[in-house]
């Protein structure tokens, strides 16, 4: 894998909802608020560098926080999401269960992603293996991705584990401030 993801590489935002920030009906995701402004500094990048940018938004079953219409499923409006950049639902892990997510990103000319959002344990890393699915090389922003505690866990700990994981899988791991750089 190259040292950066490549300048048709798209920005991939992994469920970052409202219902990951806002504490209603769940904790925030661990270091939400920094998690948010990296987020914002990432996707930011992205625009001056030319990069496309998606959202991928988890559709829930009815009655979650996270299902389609309830107050935690919108994008998380500080995000600051821009007009044409596509939203993608899943109702899985996943990000390419949907399969417009994987045509859109060929669409670009994208031989690879850049992921980063939420949850870690869940939807980031079913991502992970579904990028890989579809052939396509991967970077894992490992500072601009979280996860709640687990009972066996804390966030911290899963995210450093996953991170470990991730590269083990072949994904390119960047900090936030590493990829600002390129």
């Amino acid at each position: 894998m190259p040292d950066a993801p490549s300048a048709a590489a798209p920005l991939i935002v992994i469920d970052l909802q409202t219902g990951m920030f806002d504490g209603r009906f769940d904790p925030p995701i661990h270091d939400a608020d920094t998690i948010a402004e990296r987020a914002r500094a990432l996707i930011d990048w992205a625009r001056r560098s030319g990069r496309k940018v998606a959202f991928i938004r988890h559709d829930g079953p009815a009655g979650d926080p996270l299902a389609p219409g309830a107050s935690g499923w919108p994008v998380w409006p500080p995000l600051g999401q821009a007009d044409d950049e596509p939203t993608f639902g899943k109702a899985v892990g996943n990000a390419f269960s949907n399969a417009a997510l994987g045509r859109w990103v060929a669409a670009q000319g994208a031989k690879d992603v850049v992921l980063i959002g939420a949850q870690t344990d869940f939807c980031v890393a079913a991502t992970v293996k579904g990028a890989f699915a579809e052939g396509l090389g991967v970077t894992v922003v490992s500072d601009a991705h979280s996860t709640l505690d687990s009972q066996e866990e804390k966030a911290p700990a899963i995210i450093a584990r996953l991170n470990e994981a991730f590269e083990k899988q072949g994904a390119r791991l960047a900090t936030t401030a590493a990829l600002m750089e390129d």
